[in-house]
């Protein structure tokens, strides 16, 4: 079928009415003509797509979009289509060729652009391989019919509902599932894991896939009472010895193949010796239990050699584990923003509201505070606009990306904190005004 009879039928034929002129729809149209190298022309008559089951964004939603596609505040769309999908609702037809080629080159989009496009959306893509990708993502439908996105997203839920009953449906299909969807089932385990999963877990990790065997370890790592992690711990006490005042290490002499069955990989990074990644991995995948000392005494210690591989290995523990205390102390050693995971909402704001008021503006700054879950409440709003306006005095050219992190995080009901702060308050008030008219 002609390249315009598609179109046309999936932006006007969807509404199960002749065409009557829309403008928008005309426009739609002449957009992907243009793409395709088609010359203008009325559109053609061609099969329809399926019934719309999703209402539509809300007039003022819709020119908000049209504006923020337009470039004013670009940075916002994926929030805008974040709410947007929340919300069940769809993208008014005439922004689909639109969307769908910046989901073609932004990933990070297409996970609601699924919900957002409706029908004619999928239609669309069925027919132009540039779009496919939509083909992917969640369409609502379940377990057994779905495609790999349905069906992640029906195990999700179910996953977060009943974790037993999400198991038991992944080892019944477990041997026919393809080795990526395997990694990527597992990877939803993180919620509500339990000791129930071992016995799952413990046999994916003789999986042929290395990815998979991966993700299995780093699921029983963080089960402090799992057989993983009491080999780790047996492992990691055969190596440390934690003293009054040192703590002496000696690392692996080989990674033999019981180490690399419970995840620890043999090859190291370009750049890391064999023995200080192993001890690393070691570290890393022990429980934080086994170390009997606070987490603060501990990091105070003197480490004779592998000191880095040691620190290193209890940061990643701290990540995996989700341990606060470690992250807290880990954090004050070296404030690396994934350790911010670890810990509760507003304690990730007040440890970055006090990091922004002693550290000077830098990258690493600004990858503390983008480690730091949105919406930002008051203390670290003040905090990072402060900094801003101290900074605007010294070096006003170095404010762009802190400028646009608070814009975009701070939560836009506090708007009026940022009175100081014009090019700040001003994506504020538009985000306060986003969110309204997509509630």
């Amino acid at each position: 079928m002609p390249w315009e009879e598609l179109v046309s039928a999936a932006l006007v034929g969807t509404d199960r009415r002749p065409y009557t002129g829309d403008l928008l729809a005309d426009a739609a149209v002449e957009v992907v003509r243009q793409r395709a190298g088609r010359r203008p022309g009325p559109p053609a008559q061609g099969p329809a797509a399926a019934e719309e089951s999703q209402e539509k964004v809300g007039l003022a939603a819709a020119d908000r979009l049209a504006a923020i596609l337009a470039g004013e505040h670009p940075r916002l769309l994926p929030e805008w289509l974040e709410l947007a999908a929340a919300g069940g609702r769809r993208v008014p037809p005439h922004r689909l060729p639109e969307l769908l080629d910046k989901g073609q080159r932004d990933r990070s989009i297409r996970e609601h652009l699924g919900v957002l496009a409706g029908q004619r959306g999928r239609w669309l893509a069925e027919r132009n391989p540039a779009w496919a990708y939509l083909l992917e993502e969640p369409t609502g439908e379940a377990w057994e019919l779905g495609g790999r996105a349905d069906r992640r997203a029906h195990l999700k839920e179910l996953r977060a509902a009943d974790p037993d009953e999400a198991r038991r449906l992944l080892e019944s299909t477990w041997e026919q599932e393809t080795p990526d969807d395997r990694a990527a089932f597992l990877e939803l385990f993180d919620t509500r894991l339990s000791l129930a999963d071992e016995p799952f877990l413990e046999a994916a990790l003789d999986d042929r896939r290395r990815e998979v065997r991966q993700q299995a370890a780093n699921l029983l790592a963080k089960l402090p009472g799992s057989a993983l992690a009491v080999r780790m711990a047996e492992r990691v006490r055969q190596c440390v010895t934690v003293g009054r005042s040192e703590i002496v290490v000696i690392p692996p002499l080989e990674c033999d193949r019981a180490m690399e069955r419970d995840g620890v990989r043999a090859k190291p990074p370009a750049g890391t010796g064999e023995r200080a990644w192993w001890m690393q991995q070691l570290i890393a995948r022990a429980p934080l239990s086994i170390w009997t000392h606070p987490p603060e005494e501990l990091v105070a210690k003197r480490i004779s050699d592998w000191e880095t591989e040691v620190r290193l290995g209890w940061v990643r523990a701290a990540i995996l584990q989700r341990d606060p205390a470690w992250a807290r102390a880990m954090f004050a050693w070296d404030p690396i923003a994934d350790l911010l995971v670890a810990l509760p909402p507003l304690e990730q704001q007040a440890l970055a509201a006090a990091f922004a008021e002693r550290h000077d503006l830098d990258n690493q700054l600004i990858m503390v505070l983008g480690g730091v879950a949105p919406p930002w409440q008051a203390g670290l709003a003040v905090a990072v606009l402060n900094k801003i306006v101290k900074t605007a005095t010294l070096q006003p050219w170095n404010l762009g990306e802190l400028s646009r992190i608070a814009a975009e995080r701070i939560d836009p009901a506090l708007h009026e904190l940022a009175a100081g702060v014009p090019e700040v308050a001003g994506v504020l008030r538009f985000r306060a005004k986003m969110r309204e008219e997509l509630s």
